[in-house]
């Protein structure tokens, strides 16, 4: 089973090329902020206050959380209800906040998220902030997107990771072992380089 994890700030482009990626090679898709989001829907719907530390955590805890990991089929549901599209309302991005500053919170959706990219059958692409350093820091391939033109640049970038996620897993099949958290994560800016272990490699020819 192959992990591959896709960090980067709000707006670098990481969704639409992990989610391009994952339909390229029949993986699963995981939005780990969506699940941060639809905790918050919860905790607000149940009327709880968001400096409510307590009621945040006992929502997060016993929320009934489900996700689609299928890249052309995107939907969220909590606590029976789906909320698909109410988590990219701009009430919610103001208030994720309360739920992603508490480390229970964090924890427990840490720990869902980990279930899912285990039971994985084939292979996962996960984004998400910390995806790469918290949630699946020993990820086959790790990548942090800086400042990408998504429309732009996914098509080049999806190439990219594909391409090196065959070289790493060639790699790991000679050697034997995994790649472990301390290797170079690799990263790719808005220019036309992505900086792989040291060595400056082309990213569009």
């Amino acid at each position: 089973m192959t992990v591959v994890a896709i960090d980067g700030p709000v707006a670098s482009g990481k969704s639409t090329v992990a989610r391009r990626v994952a339909r390229r090679l029949g993986y699963l898709y995981l939005d780990t902020g969506a699940m941060y989001r639809a905790v918050t829907c919860a905790f607000l719907a149940a009327g709880v206050d968001p400096g409510d530390a307590q009621g945040v955590i006992a929502t997060t805890l016993g929320a009934d959380l489900q996700i689609s990991t299928d890249p052309d089929d995107q939907w969220v549901r909590v606590n029976g209800q789906d909320v698909t599209t109410e988590i990219r309302e701009p009430s919610i991005s103001a208030t994720v906040s309360a739920v992603s500053t508490l480390a229970e919170c964090r924890a427990n959706l840490v720990e869902r998220q980990r279930r899912i990219i285990d039971q994985a059958p084939a292979g996962v692409v996960a984004e998400g902030r910390d995806i790469t350093t918290v949630v699946a820091p020993d990820a086959d391939v790790r990548v942090l997107l800086v400042g990408v033109e998504a429309d732009v640049l996914a098509v080049h970038l999806e190439a990219d990771i594909i391409r090196r996620i065959s070289i790493r897993l060639y790699t790991q099949k000679l050697a034997k072992q995994p790649f472990g958290p301390g290797d170079v994560l690799d990263r790719i800016d808005d220019g036309t380089d992505t900086l792989i272990h040291g060595e400056l490699l082309t990213l569009i020819a």
